[in-house]
């Protein structure tokens, strides 16, 4: 699929958000030789119900014939050049009127969504009210043709939603300023860098470490991964399985311990043998002036290499809380929704998330039975924490649409014309091509409702309260810094 495709696919998942025009003044018609009727049923379904008069849908048939003459060899015609009246009188109408019936319906359902200005969320439930009973097979004679031809179809819609709150949105936030003790643990983390493990004669404590020949056997046979001699490890790592740090902790040089754990990554007992070899510690250099001097390239004293570290790791922490602010905003957006969001919506996202893993995995050469062990979960956890971000996926959608209306953000032919340029920068294509695809694919209106939330998301940021873990509010530059948050959250796009 070409970049472009790909691009406009992705506006196509969401459709723009507007108020079902109508619904309170059902039934509403529409011009013949078409005419619809929009019903509201509960919740946030409609029925629409559709006729089309007999002229109409003989262009319905005129096309059907057109269709089934490339698959019928006639004397006297090459294929698809015989015309209907010879068609219909070798073959008859039947067979043209239940092809034209499959492609008209949905024809006339797309039509008839736009005219009444419905954003559907799921495949709309239709149903064929007349000319739906077969020939009778054994007079071999026609059911009469009834016209006008009517069908109705039940669609679900996106709800409309209230966000009250949104403006006061408070959004906790790590601070970047470093405590004392959080440069303390800095210094002692840079200074374990140049430490030198050394034996010591005393049993094995959590942070000591170990060299161990390590032997994993399930049913007297190796265990993958679990075989090494000489392995240097540290105490209270967690790293091979539930329990197996605690054997350690109190062990001996010359100790050998056997227990069974189950291993990391795995459902099935392993039986463990490890023959501790030395135990050591890590010995620390003494911080002076000149041994910073000496080791650090960026200060000669402990007091300028403290200063060093405050501004890398505070830089550092500036930087990851820009990478956060807009999950953590989303975050807490999602809150004010509460109403129970449709599932078809949550449905259609999460097939989506799935099937976005599973293509990653594959390109990676990992298969998800294979990462899932690895990870120690199993097919139903694994969907069930996919299934809660197409939620909160689907409250943002629809809490983000409620903010773009209540803040009566609009988007303009301007703003459209500039997206379709940007697009094309980022596919390599002329802006005439990017804009014809769009239109083509009946994808504008899409794209509309993702510019839309995009500037609702921007408002955001820039009108909540950022604070830290201890309520102390953050400096909104400092936040967002110069990022260009419009190009920055994609991932929002993903509820239908």
């Amino acid at each position: 699929m070409s970049p472009l495709l790909l691009e406009v696919g992705v506006k196509r998942r969401t459709r723009e958000i507007r108020p079902p025009m109508g619904l309170r003044e059902v039934p509403r018609y529409t011009s013949l030789p078409v005419k619809s009727t929009l019903e509201a049923l509960e919740g946030n379904k409609v029925k629409l119900s559709i006729e089309v008069d007999e002229a109409e849908f003989d262009r319905n048939l005129d096309a059907a014939f057109r269709k089934i003459a490339q698959e019928v060899r006639l004397p006297g015609f090459r294929p698809g050049k015989a015309p209907r009246r010879v068609l219909e009188a070798r073959i008859g109408i039947d067979a043209a009127r239940g092809q034209a019936i499959q492609d008209a319906i949905p024809e006339y359902l797309s039509k008839a969504v736009r005219e009444h200005d419905l954003d559907i969320i799921a495949t709309p439930d239709v149903q064929l009210l007349n000319n739906n009973e077969p020939a009778d097979a054994e007079n071999a004679d026609p059911v009469a043709f009834v016209y006008p031809v009517l069908f109705e179809a039940t669609c679900e819609i996106r709800p409309e939603v209230s966000v009250p709150g949104y403006a006061g949105l408070r959004v906790e936030l790590t601070s970047p300023t470093m405590t004392d003790e959080e440069i303390d643990e800095a210094v002692e983390t840079e200074r374990r860098r140049f430490g030198s493990l050394v034996d010591v004669d005393r049993a094995a404590a959590t942070g000591d470490n170990v060299v161990i020949d390590l032997e994993g056997l399930r049913d007297g046979e190796p265990v993958p991964g679990l075989n090494v001699d000489e392995w240097t490890y540290e105490v209270g790592r967690g790293w091979v399985a539930p329990g197996f740090d605690g054997h350690l902790a109190g062990a001996k040089k010359g100790d050998v311990l056997k227990f069974s754990a189950v291993p990391n990554g795995t459902e099935e007992e392993a039986d463990f043998v490890v023959t501790v070899q030395r135990v050591q510690t890590l010995e620390l250099p003494e911080l002076t002036d000149e041994w910073v001097a000496e080791n650090i390239s960026e200060a000669d004293t402990i007091s300028a290499w403290r200063s060093s570290l405050v501004e890398r790791y505070t830089e550092m922490r500036v930087n990851q809380m820009r990478r956060t602010v807009v999950d953590r905003l989303t975050d807490e957006l999602a809150k004010l929704v509460e109403i129970e969001v449709p599932e078809s919506m949550v449905a259609g996202d999460l097939q989506a998330r799935v099937q976005n893993t599973i293509q990653q995995f594959q390109q990676q050469g990992i298969a998800l039975d294979q990462w899932l062990s690895a990870t120690g979960q199993d097919t139903e956890s694994f969907i069930a924490g996919m299934k809660e971000q197409s939620e909160k996926a689907v409250k943002v959608d629809l809490a983000l649409r409620a903010v773009a209306v209540a803040q009566g953000i609009e988007v303009t032919d301007a703003d459209i014309e500039a997206e379709y340029e940007a697009i094309g920068v980022r596919v390599n294509e002329k802006t005439a091509k990017v804009r014809k695809a769009y239109e083509q694919n009946d994808a504008v209106a899409d794209l509309v409702a993702q510019m839309r939330k995009s500037h609702a998301l921007e408002w955001l940021l820039h009108n909540v309260s950022f604070v830290d873990q201890n309520g102390t509010v953050l400096d909104t530059d400092t936040v967002l810094g110069e990022h260009d948050h419009d190009h920055d959250h994609d991932h929002e796009e993903d509820a239908e």
